[in-house]
């Protein structure tokens, strides 16, 4: 019976002792960002989620960041140089892309690791075709998709107004989407 009672106390007496889930992002401005747009999402995302957001001073961007082109960032060496151990949303003005087959720059959003830590969206290519109120609310939606990857969501193929679909490279996508997470993928990270 000892066998069995102390292996289990030890157990749960660890998971007492364990740091309990930080429950702040960070977020990061790359280059130079509007402080409007940062607020939008700060308080997206303090709303949404419930955590404390901390906007931190802005960090420049540099020609390593830069995508083959040279015309825009590569999304990937942003996620790669900002990793971190705390919840980190990088926010910048600048063009962003990914390499996706078969093409060696695909514009991007945003990408967000999944699980994580950090992530990456970008108002280069939201702004198009879109009145201040408009922007904002594709701004909304893309940060708390990427940080919904970092939660551990993978895209959503469940409800097509979940904001964890794949944007398929359209915005249109985001255009449809709600400011709600389907059942399937609030249950995934645990919310109601």
């Amino acid at each position: 019976m000892k066998k069995i009672i102390i292996p289990l106390l030890l157990l749960l007496s660890s998971c007492y002792c364990m740091e309990p889930q930080d429950k702040t992002i960070y977020i990061q401005p790359l280059g130079k960002v509007s402080p409007e747009y940062l607020q939008v999402v700060k308080n997206s995302v303090e709303s949404f989620y419930g955590y404390k957001c901390v906007i931190n001073p802005e960090a420049p961007l540099t020609e390593d960041l830069l995508a083959a082109s040279k015309s825009r960032y590569e999304a990937g060496k942003i996620l790669k140089r900002f990793k971190s151990s705390k919840n980190l949303l990088i926010v910048t003005e600048k063009d962003i892309a990914c390499k996706k087959d078969p093409s060696p720059e695909w514009g991007v959003l945003g990408l967000g690791y999944r699980p994580g830590k950090t992530c990456v969206v970008s108002t280069f290519r939201m702004k198009g075709h879109a009145s201040p109120a408009l922007f904002k609310e594709r701004l909304k939606k893309v940060s708390i998709h990427e940080i919904g990857h970092n939660l551990g969501l993978d895209h959503c193929t469940y409800d097509s107004h979940c904001l964890m679909n794949d944007a398929r490279g359209t915005i249109k996508q985001v255009d449809k989407e709600t400011m709600w997470l389907c059942p399937k993928c609030k249950s995934t990270i645990g919310i109601n």
